[in-house]
């Protein structure tokens, strides 16, 4: 899952950076209508703990999700659109008419990197200010998925993760209390909880994506103002876009970012864009690993659909 902020008024993106992870001591794109609960409260309210949202920092990283598509689909689309040289940092331009977008992973990065005091400054939070005057786009993907790209992701392909994490089963790592599959359902409950009242937050699920690429791709560009998308222009960012292709220009160091290289060229499950298969945690948790996993999901908000 991942969020994604987008406001003619930011001053641009956050740059990418390897992950640091520390120990510390103990056809739908859709919108929601307010509801009954506050939404006013402090930021991480919980009935046991209160956080605020804080930022004095701004630097960001990502951790794996499956927004790295809509990235690339929307940097080869607004890069040829204003006929500037195609990046995957998009923050590097900074003229009229082009967007400014903040992806960012916010509150899981928040409870999954750094140490105590990188979660006190909130060095991986999008600043109350910026949520406030920008709109928000939530990629929600099923958790179980999620997981399994996760879990590959800190096993397979980053090479700043802890030695002892990178050891972990997938079962041992899907009952882990900051990496498993809890850990994403709660991130994604608080999320929705925080978002859901505000007229100008949507959600787009990703396998919506997967099964109609075209349509939802050209409802966000909708969203980001492109209400009358260049369509030459659309079908070639939908086509460099596709994962077949990404993985090609992945495997041969195309991209200008450290955000699309594979850990090892000689395997695949070590690559940013691995499969992007719907329902592929099938392959790879057992049927006991299955039923902790679904447990994890019912407790799901019922609006994100699964």
């Amino acid at each position: 899952m991942a969020i994604e902020i987008t406001s003619q008024s930011l001053a641009g993106t956050p740059s990418e950076e390897p992950a640091v992870y520390k120990e510390s001591p103990a056809r739908a794109l859709s919108g929601f209508p307010a509801t009954d609960k506050s939404v006013s409260r402090s930021r991480f309210w919980h009935p046991a703990s209160r956080w605020t949202r804080r930022n004095f920092s701004s630097r960001a990283s990502a951790l794996k999700s499956g927004r790295t598509w809509i990235r690339a689909f929307l940097c080869a689309y607004l890069c040829k659109r204003h006929g500037l040289e195609f990046t995957l940092q998009p923050g590097r331009y900074n003229q009229p008419g082009f967007p400014k977008i903040i992806f960012s992973h916010d509150l899981f990065e928040h409870r999954t990197k750094g140490d105590l005091w990188d979660r006190l400054r909130g060095k991986y939070l999008v600043p109350r200010r910026e949520l406030s005057r920008a709109k928000i786009i939530l990629l929600a993907r099923d958790p179980r998925d999620c997981f399994v790209s996760l879990y590959l992701q800190l096993t397979r392909r980053d090479p700043h993760a802890p030695v002892e994490l990178r050891r972990k089963s997938v079962s041992e790592m899907l009952r882990d209390t900051r990496f498993g599959v809890h850990a994403i359902v709660n991130t994604m409950n608080d999320w929705i909880e925080e978002f859901s009242g505000r007229d100008d937050f949507i959600v787009i699920r990703y396998e919506a994506l997967r099964a109609s690429p075209a349509e939802y791709f050209r409802d966000l560009l909708t969203v980001l103002g492109e209400s009358s998308p260049d369509m030459t222009m659309f079908h070639e960012a939908l086509e460099f876009s596709r994962f077949e292709n990404m993985q090609k220009l992945e495997a041969a160091g195309a991209f200008d970012s450290k955000i699309l290289h594979p850990g090892d060229v000689r395997d695949p499950e070590s690559f940013k864009v691995r499969r992007g298969k719907v329902g592929g945690y099938r392959e790879y948790l057992s049927t006991e690993d299955q039923a902790f996993a679904a447990s994890a999901l019912a407790k799901l908000d019922v609006r994100f659909g699964y």
